[in-house]
């Protein structure tokens, strides 16, 4: 390729040799040889702009484009191969995220298919563009388009690096659009999120307050999915800041109109139409401090719209003296080349929800061993155990029962490589699954799991075979 300033260096070089000449042959005066400076100088200008324009061309704007996804599908029947009951909130606690394991009870098709372009712009500007396509399905045929759930689930753009940011802003990303929350987390063998904000909105990640601390803030929108008027909305504030391992993140829900609506139970409390939310975290480097692995940690407050602690604005249902406590941990050990394990717990108790005077108050412990016997091959074992105490004062025609739930899970496991990445997929597993739960527990409601015509306590043993991918 032929450099755009090379003439320009050549002229450079010959006028100093014609300015000599003329010196030399007494020819040139003061006045020529101020001309033939402003006339190098000029030179010298043109050859750094070329040089410049060059350098531009070869860093101009870049693109990229990424594909991203998540995917589970397996079958699930009974040990006389019929189907059967599963799911990680199908006990009566569920109803409010009281979710067991999940390693055994799975019995979906679940798709995600994020997709991403990328912009590297000259000025140093990145934007990014982000959909999500997602779909869930029951059904085990391989055509099932009547029954099919798809949906963009995420619609987003990001702008970062904005050369006209400084000070505090410097590292700041701006978003507008349909997301989840860039700060969401999860206790992914509960298959339950500790906090999941999502709606569509705009904010701005990343600002700095600190070397140590920075916070991000947002204001997202949504629909009260279950209620035919639209133009009731959940609006949610949020400020989510960081120093260091500690996260606090604050929110102010507003639903204008929504407590014109009507619970009605034994007794008729009016919904919520305002509530807060507040969530303290730690993001430990360490297994609680005792061993090298991770920790998570976190306590979750609501009242009013904010007592629906783990997604939020997501139930219109509860009332202005609504009040849920959450807590919320998880921790990835390796003991040895052989043995790994994660421990978790997740508890709430939640008073005057959807009634005055009900209370919906349960805690799931859970445990996920691996044994690693080959490079490609581990037998995995989970045991949960929830314990629940609901009084929904008639609420949904739901009774009063507490009790315990049991279950216990073998599931020998295939990987393409080792298993020392808690997160690294794929996986297919097969796994056998006995559980069992107090009589009483089945007496909460007729429509749910563990009221189910023939699925008892005493014993129940499930069987299946599933597929998990991430990338």
């Amino acid at each position: 390729m032929r450099k755009p300033y090379l003439p320009l260096l050549s002229l450079a070089i010959l006028l100093p040799a014609t300015a000599q000449a003329a010196d030399t042959n007494t020819q040139t005066d003061s006045t020529q040889i101020q001309n033939i400076e402003a006339r190098l100088h000029k030179l010298e200008q043109e050859l750094n702009t070329a040089k410049t324009a060059q350098k531009n061309n070869q860093t101009a704007k870049k693109k990229s484009f990424e594909f991203h996804g998540y995917a589970r599908s397996g079958i699930l029947a009974n040990d006389h191969f019929s189907s059967t009951q599963g799911g990680k909130d199908f006990t009566p606690a569920g109803g409010t995220g009281g979710y067991v394991g999940r390693l055994g009870d799975e019995n979906d098709t679940y798709v995600e298919m994020d997709f991403e372009h990328h912009q590297y712009l000259k000025n140093g500007a990145h934007t990014r563009y982000k959909i999500m396509l997602a779909d869930g399905q029951a059904s085990y045929n391989d055509w099932n388009g009547d029954d099919t759930k798809l949906n963009v689930r995420q619609a987003f753009v990001e702008m970062s690096n904005l050369p006209s940011f400084t000070g505090a802003f410097k590292d700041s990303i701006l978003w507008a659009g349909k997301r989840f929350d860039r700060n969401n987390f999860d206790i992914h063998w509960l298959d339950s999120d500790i906090i999941f904000l999502a709606g569509t909105g705009g904010g701005i990640y990343n600002v700095h307050w600190s070397k140590k601390g920075h916070s991000s803030f947002s204001i997202y929108g949504r629909n009260f999915d279950d209620i035919s008027d639209n133009t009731i909305q959940a609006y949610i504030v949020t400020a989510n800041n960081y120093y260091g391992p500690w996260q606090l993140m604050v929110n102010g829900l507003r639903g204008q109109d929504n407590n014109d609506r009507t619970n009605t139970g034994n007794q008729s409390d009016n919904a919520a139409d305002t509530g807060f939310h507040t969530m303290l975290a730690y993001h430990g480097k360490s297994f609680y401090g005792l061993t090298e692995g991770t920790f998570k940690a976190a306590l979750l407050y609501g009242h009013g719209l904010g007592a629906e602690v783990k997604s939020l604005g997501s139930d219109d249902n509860l009332i202005a003296s609504a009040n849920t406590f959450r807590l919320a941990t998880y921790g990835t050990v390796h003991l040895n080349r052989t043995w790994s394990m994660v421990p978790a717990l997740l508890a709430q108790s939640s008073h005057d929800r959807y009634i005055k005077g009900d209370k919906y108050d349960w805690a799931t412990l859970n445990l996920r061993v691996n044994q690693q016997l080959t490079e490609n091959f581990s037998m995995q074992y989970e045991t949960s155990y929830q314990y629940m105490d609901l009084d929904p004062q008639g609420y949904d025609s739901h009774n009063a029962v507490n009790g315990s739930f049991y279950k216990l899970t073998i599931a020998p496991t295939f990987r393409a490589s080792d298993f020392v990445n808690f997160f690294q997929r794929p996986e297919i597993r097969f796994f056998a699954t006995y559980m069992n739960w107090n009589k009483r527990l089945e007496n909460y409601a007729t429509d749910d799991a563990l009221g189910a015509t023939g699925f008892k306590s005493g014993g129940e043993v499930n069987v299946g075979v599933q597929m998990e991918t991430w990338f």
